[in-house]
């Protein structure tokens, strides 16, 4: 026979200072977890949603980021004339040269600037990509235009459209804000490449940072990605745009360490306060223990039922917990990229995964902090906890 459950949540009820106290404890250690997740959850949506599952990279051999990576003119149209790349409906081979370059833009965040990613390409490379102009227009050739991501406009006050930047060795104007869903090229800044390359100190022009190219079925974009790689003329690396992209969630990896680290010191904390708290109880409550024994529940039945109670008021440190976190959903935040030097942009995203684990969470705090309060009590001497109170 088990100790019916009305007895531990009126218990909890009636301690009401002490339940909420303990119950705080918990619920911050379970936000900063959620927390944690939703950063986590939504930095892998951003690189996860960017790329083509038909394009490759190319990059110079041994290179990982593009920032790093040269890949000279002669090799670019080598490429583009490789079996397997996909052509337009004009017939233009779907290759894209590409540099990537970063300048320091004051955001909301930082008025002293972060780093932001400038992208030359060229006008077949904003076609391969899933993107749409949501204000203005596209930039021009030949021209110091600059076309900005959704994330730039919004984040950096000197990116709005019809202002000016002033990078390489001129002024650029903002002609346009461009979207990209929820992928990463909306913390990018995008322009001519035959513009930027003579604008860069010192001048690249004929050397790229990287070669975006596109297959004309998947079956094909392994032959051409093993194609380049084994043509010793290149001196090139290749791999599929999303694997690239996925390669740069590292940046999320420190986060995701930190956070994890605070939830479990936290918990071991809010566990000692779960556990102090049912030590209490236990202590308060002698004569109730003796009566329940008296009654004919057992031992474990008295263990399952401060069990219960630890757990019941885990999960309602957890409930507030996840409420705490909650307003967090869809905030835009940013985080600098370790493998592009600049700041990616990503929302938040409390989801109902986040939630789940934050609540089992919170149950293993209120079970390994309630376990040995329960099992004092159970072990208590009959008539002793009779003759307590």
């Amino acid at each position: 026979m088990g100790v019916p459950l009305v007895y531990n949540l009126r218990n909890l009820i009636e301690r009401k200072a002490t339940t909420l106290m303990t119950a705080a404890g918990i619920a911050l250690t379970v936000s900063i977890l959620v927390t944690a997740m939703a950063l986590i959850s939504g930095l892998r949506a951003v690189f996860a949603s960017t790329g083509n599952p038909l394009q490759a990279v190319v990059l110079r051999s041994g290179g990982t980021a593009e920032l790093s990576s040269l890949v000279e003119e002669p090799s670019f149209q080598l490429i583009r004339l490789k079996p397997g790349v996909a052509h337009s409906p004009a017939g233009e081979p779907l290759a894209s040269a590409e540099l990537v370059t970063v300048i320091n833009l004051p955001s909301v965040d930082n008025p002293q600037g972060m780093n932001v990613t400038v992208r030359g390409l060229m006008p077949v490379g904003v076609s391969m990509r899933t993107v749409s102009i949501s204000e203005g227009r596209w930039f021009h050739q030949g021209i110091r235009e600059v076309a900005v991501g959704q994330s730039i406009a919004q984040r950096y006050p000197s990116a709005k459209l019809g202002s000016y930047l002033q990078f390489g060795r001129g002024q650029w104007k903002v002609v346009g804000v461009f979207s990209g869903g929820d992928s990463a090229v909306n913390s990018e800044i995008w322009c001519d490449l035959n513009q930027l390359a003579p604008d860069t100190e010192p001048p690249r022009q004929g050397e790229w940072s990287s070669v975006l190219v596109r297959a004309e079925s998947p079956k094909q974009l392994l032959a051409v990605i093993d194609d380049i790689k084994n043509d010793k003329r290149l001196n090139a690396t290749a791999l599929s745009e999303t694997d690239y992209y996925k390669a740069m969630n590292i940046s999320g990896a420190p986060l995701e360490f930190l956070g994890m680290a605070v939830a479990i010191i936290m918990a071991v904390g809010s566990g000692f306060g779960a556990m102090n708290t049912m030590y209490a109880a236990v202590a308060r409550r002698g004569r109730e223990i003796g009566t329940l024994r008296s009654l004919g529940f057992s031992r474990a039945s008295i263990l399952g039922s401060f069990m219960f109670e630890s757990v019941a008021l885990s999960l309602l440190g957890g409930i507030l917990g996840c409420l705490l976190a909650l307003p967090l959903n869809g905030l835009t935040t940013a985080v600098g990229d370790f493998a592009t030097f600049s700041e990616v942009a990503f929302q938040f995203r409390v989801g109902i995964g986040a939630i789940l684990i934050g609540l089992a969470f919170a149950a293993i705090i209120g079970a390994l902090g309630g376990f040995l309060p329960a099992l004092a009590a159970s072990r208590r001497d009959l008539l002793q906890s009779l003759r307590e109170g």
